[in-house]
């Protein structure tokens, strides 16, 4: 198609602002529509120059983070110090390759200059045998180290593009056969340049236009790219005729097969038609099933989708399509309750504790000697008689202390002159020393101890006792010994204690336990007998 000198600096794309760099919602696209990332190179021609290479991240932020790996510009075909790459803008496009290494950078470079002047046929003719001469190596031979000395030698050059047509001066129509002599000997100058590693692209138009596109073939050594410039025009009414045609995009993909070479569209896009969806859609679902190495739509109107605001169906077709799938909501992983299985409960088993036998040791039979008793008068010790306190509360029950039957020896008794008890809340303990009465030599009867309580309340009054009579607290059965001293009563005197038998001696002594509210009346008391058990008693057992 044509595309006039100084399209690469029209009104459309100096018009556009940062409003165009906006990016609106997406949409979702039909499953059958969506290309997906099938890891082809991308890209589009967005301008010549430094704009173009500083919009690429935009495009790319419109389309959803799409990486946009293929940049693509024209070398000017007016002068031939533009064919040689003496350019700036070449220096930008270069940092922008070099940025990444999977990025592709794309040069269109013309073969002729005034290279969109409406040269004629007979003078197109001439220039083309020139160029088959080597007239123009030089040329091309700069345009090779100066893109070696940028750190872009592995450039895509789309030599003579369109080469079928009848828009440029550097057409195949006027002479077919030097034209491909001219292709070939530019393709060896450039490879000729220390440090090259060019691929050349040979791109016709899609259909027969001027002439068909494989009588311009110059052979497959001098090619390693077959591409084709396809846009939404005639010939072909439906997308499906443009695939069928003569020299169409069935056409192409077949001859490239045919040859082994890669194919790429450097150029497609919107023209005649105007906004066409379907063209789009169709053109992506055609580059996705033939795996070009590269495709770059034209994107300034009238032939873009996404600089170009008149196509907005197209555009939105183009994005859908595009547009990087959106993940999924993400679907939170089911809690899958554990079942709590119960711990069986085993019983312990209950052994029983066998059942030792306790051996039975026989007891020694131990002869228990025989003591005679001596016979000892046993004193009558008349029976006290202790007034029952009145205890208003608690009341407390007067123990009976029973009376032991003893014989009592005529022993006279002690006088002992009792201090009157002063009135008092308590009861009062008498002064008077109890009498000193030696124990007897005799066997102890045995006397049981009266249980009765201790009344914890304060005792009443007692009525004072007559001189003859005993102690108000009876003391328990003691049976006097035959002769008894008289007693010499002390006030200050300590209750008397039980004499101890001297040691190893052959006298035996029982304590007398009254309780604890007698005892405190008539001391500690006890009944010694004496017993002689030595060798000349007659009772030793040993």
């Amino acid at each position: 198609m044509s595309r006039p000198r100084r399209r690469l600096a029209s009104t459309c794309v100096g018009t556009v602002t940062a409003g165009l760099l906006a990016t609106g919602a997406a949409l979702a696209a039909p499953d059958e529509n969506r290309t997906g990332d099938s890891g082809i190179a991308m890209g589009a021609y967005l301008d010549y120059g430094p704009n173009g290479v500083a919009r690429i991240p935009y495009l790319s932020r419109w389309l959803g983070g799409r990486e946009i790996r293929v940049g693509h510009t024209y070398l000017p075909g007016d002068q031939w110090a533009g064919i040689e790459g003496r350019v700036s803008f070449l220096e930008d496009w270069a940092r922008w390759r070099l940025a990444d290494d999977d990025r592709m950078f794309v040069l269109n470079v013309p073969m002729q200059e005034r290279n969109e002047a409406r040269v004629p046929d007979q003078q197109v003719a001439r220039l083309i045998r020139a160029g088959a001469r080597g007239d123009h190596d030089e040329h091309f031979r700069r345009l090779a180290e100066r893109l070696v000395s940028l750190g872009v030698p592995d450039t895509v050059i789309v030599l003579g593009w369109e080469m079928n047509g009848v828009t440029y001066t550097h057409r195949c129509r006027p002479d077919p056969a030097n034209w491909k002599v001219y292709w070939r000997r530019v393709v060896d100058v450039m490879r000729a340049v220390p440090g090259q590693k060019f691929k050349f692209d040979f791109a016709p138009s899609r259909g027969t236009d001027a002439i068909g596109w494989t009588k311009c073939y110059p052979g497959d050594d001098h090619v390693d790219i077959i591409g084709m410039d396809s846009y939404d025009q005639a010939p072909g009414e439906t997308f499906d005729e443009q695939i069928s045609q003569p020299y169409g995009l069935q056409k192409h993909v077949d001859f490239a097969r045919a040859h082994r070479k890669a194919i790429s569209y450097p150029e497609w896009g919107l023209f005649r038609r105007g906004d066409n969806p379907e063209y789009v859609r169709r053109m992506l679902r055609w580059i996705e099933q033939h795996k070009p190495l590269y495709h770059t739509i034209t994107d300034y109107c009238p032939h873009g989708v996404w600089q170009c605001k008149q196509n907005p169906e197209s555009s939105k077709a183009f994005r859908d399509a595009l547009m990087p799938e959106a993940p999924g909501p993400v679907v939170p992983t089911p809690v899958v309750p554990t079942p709590v299985v119960p711990t069986p409960v085993v019983p312990t088993p209950v052994v029983p504790t066998p059942v030792v036998p306790t051996p039975a040791v026989p007891t020694p039979q131990v002869p228990t000697p025989t003591v005679p008793t001596p016979q000892v008068p046993t004193p009558t010790v008349p029976t006290p008689q202790i007034p029952t306190p009145q205890v208003p509360t608690p009341t407390v029950p007067t123990p009976q202390v029973p009376t032991p039957q003893v014989p009592t020896p005529q022993v006279p008794t002690p006088q002992v002159t009792e201090p009157a008890p002063e009135p008092s809340p308590e009861v009062p303990t008498p002064a008077a020393p109890s009498p000193v009465v030696p124990s007897p030599v005799v066997p102890s009867p045995e006397v049981p101890t009266p249980a009765g309580p201790t009344p914890a309340a304060p005792s009443p009054e007692v009525p004072k006792p007559s001189p003859a009579a005993p102690s108000p607290v009876a003391p328990a059965p003691v049976t006097p010994s035959p002769v008894v001293p008289k007693p010499e009563p002390t006030p200050a005197a300590p209750l008397p204690q039980p004499q101890q038998p001297p040691l190893n001696s052959m006298q035996w002594c029982v304590p007398l336990n009254f309780g604890e509210w007698l005892s405190k009346l008539v001391g500690k008391q006890s009944v010694c007998v004496t017993i002689d058990l030595g060798e000349g008693s007659g009772f030793w057992p040993f």
